[in-house]
């Protein structure tokens, strides 16, 4: 099976795992060897252009097959910035699929260091701080080009001001391969 088909069957599970949960009759996919391995996922839903969930995990920690159809009920239903997916909805929302590679640390002296060491568009960042913890995928860079405005508004989604500096901010950055309904790329 090669990359294209991959995407095709992670996009087809996140639509039957929504599908289910709303009542529709959907068929489910065969497990498979690759669909097995632990891998991380984040499920992202757009309703004409616009964001209507977006639920993932950051860390492999069960089979891709499990984490794909767990991420998209979630991001259907759970993400508390929207009400739960209706089914009229169901019929127009677009899926995203994004499989992050590990997440590795970024080593830094300061704030200014580490907003020269992101790079835009690819990196996908997690910041971390005490028990605040928040990441973006690489996709918001679309709309946050800046590092400074991209660092600044992750600060604020993980409930610290824009402006916040501590030696003891963890940050670390993982990438994408990003799969749409109707589009994929790497």
């Amino acid at each position: 099976m090669n990359e294209i088909q991959h995407g095709l069957t992670l996009l087809r599970l996140a639509r039957a795992a929504i599908a289910s949960e709303l009542g529709f009759d959907s068929h489910d996919l065969p497990r498979s060897d690759w669909l097995e391995q632990e891998r991380a996922t984040f499920v992202t839903l757009n309703l004409h252009g616009r964001l209507r969930g977006c639920i993932g995990s950051l860390e492999a920690h069960r089979p891709l097959i499990d984490d794909v159809r767990h991420n998209a009920v979630a991001a259907a239903f759970r993400d508390p910035r929207f009400p739960p997916l209706n089914r009229e909805e169901f019929a127009e929302v677009t899926i995203e699929v994004s499989l992050l590679s590990p997440a590795e640390p970024i080593r830094f002296d300061s704030e200014s260091d580490a907003l020269s060491q992101l790079r835009p568009g690819q990196d996908g960042v997690i910041l971390e701080y005490g028990r605040s913890r928040a990441t973006y995928l690489p996709q918001v860079w679309a709309q946050l080009p800046e590092p400074r405005d991209f660092i600044g508004n992750l600060k604020e989604k993980a409930g610290l001001p824009a402006d916040f500096w501590s030696d003891d901010i963890r940050l670390s950055r993982y990438s994408v391969r990003k799969y749409s309904e109707g589009v994929s790329d790497g």
